[in-house]
Formats: structure tokens, C-alpha cells, sequence
């Protein structure tokens, strides 16, 4: 928990944005309600005229969708302020800066391009002592342009006060694969290439475009996904055993096992698939083709799903594919983690059948957790059945967005995204980024509600 004798200013830059009041309000609000002594300022900024009472407005409506007490609420409004303010003019963030205080956070809810021009008008003024900055992803569009946006950071402030945001790492099933890896003897002897014969790490949503292609368009499946929450998941699914809990361990173990990480094959052109959706319908809502959504160019080719294969290749995990895929507008809406395991060595002759590969599954959302293993049949003695071991995962009392903001608040970057892990996820993807671009990989379609294109089955 955060020092509650310490009070924090938390400045949300793009306040009028639509990450403000679908994520970052809400998890503050579960924030909030789990340390009600929290001494905390926050302070709303964009660019657009908007009133003191519509932001007011915005933040007493949203609070409480994260289960914040209306008495809470209401003492937030007290310290809740909204400023115009031009984020790129380094005048204006100068003299905004000047009158703040305590803990200073600036959380940049904007877009990648704007948060770049607002780092370097930063970089023009001496900023306040100890400042933090929450950075939301992507981190750059490539290579390149994370490594540039790293040493612009890097002018500004030290690397401990740089929370680089995946609210990934903040989900709850995310962080309990650190329980269920390190804390349990009858899994983690088995967590390696001698025992699991490949892995899946899939995030496909029942959601279409949902009026996001302003962001959406122009990075696809692939960067608004793999490139960043699905390889921090197979990070710490794969990592080696830290020795403690702390921001150190954890990253150093994050970044050794990505950069470990290559493309199955070394073949961006097999090893990656990418589609786009049509017209169809999902639980009765009918979605229109991604290229007819308002404010899609269809030249761009933009994906809706993206699928890749790497393998990391060290001693545990040698041979294994690790299959990533994300989408939208999918019917099936498998969320979680697949681990299938090789079959037993030797089987007894006797069965009637061959027995069928065990299977973990961790589902993120919902969050659970299921074994399927092996079994005699009820109804005959000599077939072998499957038998399913399921249960719930219990629900933090924050939500992602809680959690990270959490860790910012401290100043603990645990669950933040260090510079170097940011550019091995470029690195990793660099060559099927190229490959796209140059056409090599075909730009399947499926329709709305379908689980893909039928030639992925």
C-alpha cells in the first residue's frame, strides 16, 4: 500500500480521452476504496475548452464504477481540478508544473506521437524534483523509434521514475502465474521442453472496432497487442525463478528470457498470419466489415487478428512453439493461456485407446484455471476419458488500472515496462512487421462472429 501520510498529485495529460473514463478512472476508483487514507490531488488536462464542471461531471460518474464510496467520492471533488493546457508548448508546461505539489505524476493518456512532442518540450524545462512518468503504450512504432523515445526519456528523468504502462502486468491472472510457477512442486518440475510439447497465448475479443480507429488503424493486431501485452505474458510465463519479488529480479527475468526469443523458424513469412474481418454478427449485434467502420482507410490494410509463432531458445524451453494470437470481433472469445503437454513416454497395453495429451488452461478473463488429465472411464474400465479439474481464480479488489496506478503512487516500477524489455518486443517482431509491409503475408478474412479464417483451422 501507498504512504498515505505522503500526498500525490496525479496529473492525467489527454484527460478528455477515451482511456481516461473507460480504464484509468474506474481502476482509480478501486484504488480509492482500497486505501480510502490516500492523500491525492488529481488533476485533469487536454487540449479542449472544457468547463470545471464537466470534468467534475466526468470524474463523480466514473469513480464509483470501480466501487469507490460516495463518500470518497465526494472528498476527491474536493481536490479535483480540470486545465487547459497545451502539452507540446514547454512555456505552458513550465509554468503548470511550477505550481503543483507533493508526489508530482504525470500520466500520459495520449496518443504516441503527442506523448513524444510532449517529452521533448519536458526536455526544454527543468522539471520538479522526483517527478514520475506514466507512459501508456505503445512505446514507439519500431525498433528505431522506441530506442529514440528511450534516450529522450532518458534526458529527463532516471529509469526508477519511468513507468512505461501495460495493463497487462496488472491483471490479476498475470500475476498469479508467479504463484502458480514458483509456489507449486507438482507443476514447476514439469515446466520445460522435456514435459510441454507447445504453448498458446491467445486474447481474442467478441469486441469489433467499437469507434477506436483513430488509434486502431494505424497499429492492427499485431502492435496493439503481440508486440506488447501477449509477449510480457509469455515473459513471465517462461522466466527463470526470480530470488525475490522486486523490480529488479522480475525485469532482469523478463528481459533474459525475451531476448532469447526468435521466430519459429527464423521465418517471419511462416511464422506469422494476419486477417481482417467482414460483415457478420455477434450475440445478435450486427457488425459492419472493418474497412466500412467510420474512420477506416482500407489502404492501410489494417489486421484485426494476428497470429505468431517464436520459440525461445535456451536449455527449459528449446523446441517448444509459443503461438501468440490476438483479434477482434470473434466469436469465440477465447481469453487465457493453453499449456499441452507431451504424451507419456510409454503407455501399457491393456487401454482400448491412447490416452490424450494433459492440458493446463489459465483463462484471463474469466480468470480461471483448469487441468484436463487422463482418467479411467466410468462406464469401462479398459477406455481412457478426460477429466476436467476446474476452478475460479478470486478477484483482486483492483482492477489493472488500479494495480499500476498503484505501483506508480509508490514509486515501486515492479509492474512497469523497462526500457530494454520495451525494445526486445520490437526486436522480437521486427522482421514480420517488415514482411507485412512488403506484402510477403496475405491478409486473410472471417467473418464477424466466426473463430478466423477458415484456411487457420
Amino acid at each position: 500500500m501507498s504512504d498515505a501520510a505522503a500526498p500525490v498529485t496525479l496529473v492525467i495529460l489527454g484527460a478528455s480521452g477515451d482511456l481516461t473514463h473507460r480504464l484509468l478512472l474506474p481502476g482509480l476508483g478501486t484504488l480509492l476504496k482500497a486505501e480510502p487514507d490516500l492523500r491525492l490531488t488529481l488533476i485533469g488536462a487536454s487540449d479542449l475548452d472544457w468547463p470545471q464542471e464537466r470534468w467534475t461531471e466526468l470524474v463523480s460518474s466514473v469513480l464509483p464504477a470501480g466501487g469507490c464510496p460516495t463518500e470518497r467520492v465526494h472528498k476527491q471533488l474536493g481536490t479535483t481540478r480540470y486545465v487547459r493546457l497545451d502539452v507540446t508548448d514547454p512555456d505552458q508546461l513550465r509554468a503548470f508544473l511550477f505550481e503543483l505539489t507533493g508526489q508530482i505524476v504525470l500520466y500520459f493518456a495520449l496518443p504516441p506521437a503527442v506523448t513524444m512532442k510532449a517529452c521533448e518540450a519536458l526536455a526544454r524545462i527543468d522539471l520538479p524534483d522526483g517527478i514520475r512518468l506514466a507512459i501508456e503504450k505503445p512505446f514507439g512504432t519500431d525498433l528505431a523509434s522506441a530506442q529514440r523515445f528511450n534516450t529522450l526519456l532518458a534526458r529527463l528523468v532516471g529509469e526508477d521514475q519511468i513507468f512505461r504502462v501495460d495493463h497487462f502486468l496488472g491483471k490479476e491472472t498475470v500475476l498469479n502465474l508467479l504463484g502458480l510457477r514458483f509456489a507449486n512442486r507438482v507443476l514447476e518440475p514439469t515446466w520445460n521442453a522435456e514435459n510441454i510439447e507447445r504453448v498458446e497465448i491467445i486474447d481474442d475479443e467478441a469486441l469489433a472496432l467499437e469507434g477506436r480507429a483513430g488509434y486502431y488503424d494505424r497499429a492492427g493486431a499485431l502492435k496493439d497487442m503481440i508486440q506488447s501485452h501477449l509477449l510480457l505474458v509469455m515473459a513471465m510465463f517462461a522466466m527463470e525463478e526470480p530470488a525475490r519479488l522486486d523490480a529488479v529480479e522480475l525485469r532482469d527475468l523478463m528481459v533474459h528470457t525475451l531476448r532469447s526469443t526468435h521466430l519459429w523458424g527464423d521465418d517471419p513469412v511462416a511464422a506469422s498470419r494476419r486477417a481482417r474481418y467482414t460483415a457478420g454478427t455477434i450475440q445478435g449485434r450486427t457488425i459492419p466489415a472493418y474497412v466500412a467502420e467510420t474512420g477506416v482507410d482500407p489502404a492501410r490494410e489494417t489486421e484485426t487478428l494476428a497470429e505468431v509463432t517464436v520459440e525461445i531458445r535456451n536449455s527449459r524451453w528449446a523446441g517448444v512453439p509459443i503461438r501468440l494470437r490476438s483479434g477482434k470481433a470473434l466469436g469465440d472469445g477465447v481469453r487465457g493461456i493453453t499449456v499441452v503437454y507431451r504424451s507419456v513416454a510409454h503407455q501399457p497395453e491393456g487401454f482400448r485407446n491412447l490416452a490424450a495429451c494433459d492440458v493446463l488452461r489459465i483463462g484471463m478473463s474469466p480468470e480461471t484455471l483448469e487441468l484436463v488429465l487422463a482418467t479411467n472411464a466410468g462406464g469401462d474400465r479398459w477406455d481412457l476419458e478426460r477429466t476436467r479439474l476446474a476452478a475460479e481464480l478470486g478477484d483482486s479488489p483492483l482492477r489493472p488500472y488500479g494495480q499500476i496506478l498503484s505501483g506508480i503512487i509508490q514509486g515501486d516500477p515492479m509492474l512497469s515496462v523497462r526500457g530494454d524489455v520495451a525494445e526486445e518486443c520490437w526486436r522480437i517482431l521486427t522482421p514480420v512487421v517488415e514482411a507485412w509491409s512488403d506484402g510477403r503475408v496475405p491478409l486473410d478474412e472471417y467473418h464477424a462472429g466466426s473463430s478466423g479464417p477458415l484456411s487457420w483451422r
